[in-house]
């Protein structure tokens, strides 16, 4: 770097060193921050990479302990300051703890969306890396061109599920992305030899192929320049990915409320010995950028420079309460970063326009043709999950796309599901349209904390950031048999994800319109698509046309009727209408078609014209989404019934292999019929 750069660079780490010294020891002991969090230690190596990525679509996830690097892509002093404040200009408007940082590109580099979660940066950082080589080879924006991606992440990250699927997905399709390991050797208490053998990740790599491996001095100026500058100079020249391991001291506690019992004080002298500031210091006076009495100065002018930033950050209001009810879903307004919109792209308006003649087809045949179409009409949509490549998928709904569309957008990953939602989200943030496949409901459950994490990205951002997204789920019982692993329906936890939006069509036509609503709009969703009525005569319909959308949160009134209305969705829409006509009785019914949002007002109607109803549904019957529903209708039309809502769903046990067995648990159609007659009798 020129003398120059080394100001700059100089600025950041002085600057960061004395945010955290007046949160520490005014801020947080005033009580005005309540979580704080120290980067002392890590200042400099942040500093110079920060530097180093200037590309325009550079991006870096991060962690708690990376506000160096955010200072030096761009944050301002006082925004670094309000947002632990929780103050009005804080980045995510007070929503989020202040060292859970985003940040729009302003130098260069854009920093995606933080996680609380210790290892969550690393697999949306790697589809940051997949989108950059999508946009220069597919869309051959040359803009994109050099791009990296770099995950930030300390010693105690390594052992963590995400870093081990990004390090994969890196290295096996060796995408530009750098692994920015600030190794201090310690996880809170926890010494680093828990985390990796022998306490040192990089001699444990050697074997990983196409992986660069550095070691680096985090202390030493000069040495950081020089590795971590090649570094990134070979990962964008090759795009291949590297993995740098920065011995860093943390001359401080985890964070505020940690006292280092657990260090020796000869421990903590050896941290202090280390200090990078110290020896940027002598750097600077050695190479003659500046005498002991100008640094003195200059470090005297930064100082000052924070001050009044955080005296204006004090300044600033709190948040309106309310706005904390908002920013959930998408609300019209245009993220910085994140799909379609994101990207400067408006979709094709919905039409709703529906053909009723032409050949039935099964549901699963229908979802194939919407993604065909889709694929063919939007160059920023890819399909990608285990076996949906050359296999077409275990469930057929991606049968020759891949031959159609390349493989660079119709494509087969690991087997980590992790890495298939996280990838997902990073890609969604690049101004990509991911739709990725999880084979089976349970095998979803390694990816709870990404899907945990993407729902609620828009709303911690304050509208900054989105990732939407269309995740393709077959569930429920299939129609030869049923298993506790690859039977579960449990949308229930789904409607109780924040920021997800959940469709599960009961027949062919739905499963078109709700799929291209869900891809044309701009928030995560779940697409369940039940294995029952997948290519079974019950799920069939004519193709309604390659313009025809379903808005979400509309049912569909299935059967008219007066005596009582049942509520359901998924497979369960097929055994309400045999129910019904084994009874004989007047019946409405009313297929949800999406359970969030779910149609309130048309539920409502129904059960204020028929005084009694019913809701079903093959989740488990506790805290099942059914308890919901019946709650409302209590609530809003208690004076209206005549007898009490019913629910009837599966019992809380997994669903059996035994077909026998699995008759006992999910709701048959001479039970529901059974259950109808005492609701019109009661």
């Amino acid at each position: 770097m020129t003398k120059h750069e080394w100001f700059d660079v100089a600025r950041t780490v002085i600057a960061s060193r004395w945010i955290d010294h007046i949160e520490e020891k005014e801020l947080a002991p005033s009580g005005k921050v309540t979580y704080q969090f120290s980067a002392t230690g890590h200042e400099l190596a942040q500093a110079i990479l920060g530097r180093y990525l200037r590309q325009g679509h550079d991006a870096a996830t991060v962690y708690y302990r990376s506000r160096p690097l955010v200072l030096a892509a761009g944050m301002t002093f006082e925004e670094a300051f309000a947002g632990p404040l929780a103050l009005s200009g804080s980045r995510n408007g007070g929503r989020d703890i202040g060292v859970v940082h985003h940040l729009n590109n302003r130098n260069g580099v854009t920093v995606l969306p933080a996680s609380g979660d210790v290892g969550a940066q690393y697999t949306p950082c790697v589809g940051w890396a997949q989108a950059i080589r999508y946009h220069t080879h597919v869309l051959g924006d040359k803009a994109w061109q050099g791009a990296v991606a770099v995950a930030l992440g300390g010693d105690g990250s390594t052992a963590t599920n995400g870093f081990w699927a990004a390090l994969n997905i890196a290295t096996t399709l060796k995408l530009p992305m750098v692994f920015f390991i600030e190794d201090n050797q310690f996880g809170i208490s926890v010494p680093g030899t828990m985390q990796t053998p022998g306490g040192n990740i990089a001699a444990n790599l050697g074997a990983f192929i196409a992986l660069r491996i550095v070691e680096v001095d985090g202390t030493n100026p000069e040495e950081a320049d020089r590795l971590i500058s090649k570094t990134i100079e070979h990962v964008r020249e090759k795009q291949a990915p590297a993995l740098l391991r920065v011995r860093v001291p943390r001359i401080c506690g985890h964070s505020g409320a940690d006292n280092q019992s657990y260090k020796t004080t000869e421990q903590k002298a050896e941290e202090v010995e280390r200090d990078p500031l110290e020896k940027l210091k002598a750097m600077f006076v050695r190479k003659k950028y500046t005498s002991e009495e100008e640094w003195t100065e200059f470090v005297a002018r930064v100082e000052a420079e924070v001050r009044q930033a955080c005296d204006v950050a004090l300044a600033q209001p709190h948040p309106e309460p309310q706005l904390a009810l908002t920013k959930l879903f998408d609300d019209g307004s245009v993220p910085s970063h994140g799909g379609l919109r994101g990207a400067g792209i408006e979709p094709p308006p919905a039409t709703g326009e529906k053909h009723e003649e032409g050949a039935r087809v099964n549901l699963i045949e229908a979802v194939k043709r919407t993604l065909d179409y889709e694929l063919a009409n939007n160059d920023r949509l890819l399909v990608f999950g285990e076996d949906v490549g050359v296999k077409g998928g275990v469930h057929g709904a991606t049968v020759d796309l891949q031959a159609k569309h390349g493989a660079e957008r119709v494509f087969d990953t690991s087997i980590s599901e992790e890495g298939i939602i996280g990838r997902a989200v990073g890609m969604a943030m690049a101004g990509l349209v991911p739709v990725p496949e999880i084979q089976f409901r349970k095998y979803l459950d390694p990816a709870t904390e990404q899907i945990n994490d993407c729902g609620t990205i828009r709303w911690r951002t304050n509208g900054d950031f989105a990732a939407p997204m269309v995740v393709r789920i077959p569930v429920g019982f299939s129609k030869r048999t049923g298993d506790p692993w690859h039977s579960v329906s449990g949308e229930a936890i789904f409607a109780h994800t924040l920021g997800w939006r959940v469709a599960m069509p009961s027949n062919a036509q739905d499963a078109v319109g709700l799929l291209r609503t869900a891809l044309r709009e701009n928030d995560p969703t779940f697409f369940l698509e039940h294995r029952a009525i997948q290519d079974t005569a019950p799920g069939r319909g004519v193709y309604p046309g390659d313009n025809y959308t379903v808005p979400f949160g509309v049912a569909s009134i299935v059967r008219e009727g007066s005596k009582a209305t049942i509520v359901a969705w998924g497979e369960m829409v097929h055994r309400a209408k045999s129910a019904v006509e084994a009874t004989g009785e007047d019946i409405e019914i009313i297929d949800l078609r999406t359970i969030v949002p779910w149609d309130k007002d048309a539920v409502l109607a129904s059960v204020r014209k028929t005084n009694r109803c019913m809701v079903l549904h093959e989740d488990t019957i506790t805290a099942g989404f059914g308890a919901e529903i019946a709650s409302v209708i209590m609530h809003e039309c208690f004076s209206h019934l005549d007898a009490p809502v019913l629910r009837l769903a599966s019992a809380d046990v997994p669903i059996p292999y035994n077909k026998g067995m699995m008759d006992a648990v999910i709701p048959t159609v001479e039970r529901v019929a059974s259950e109808l007659r005492s609701l019109i009798a009661y």
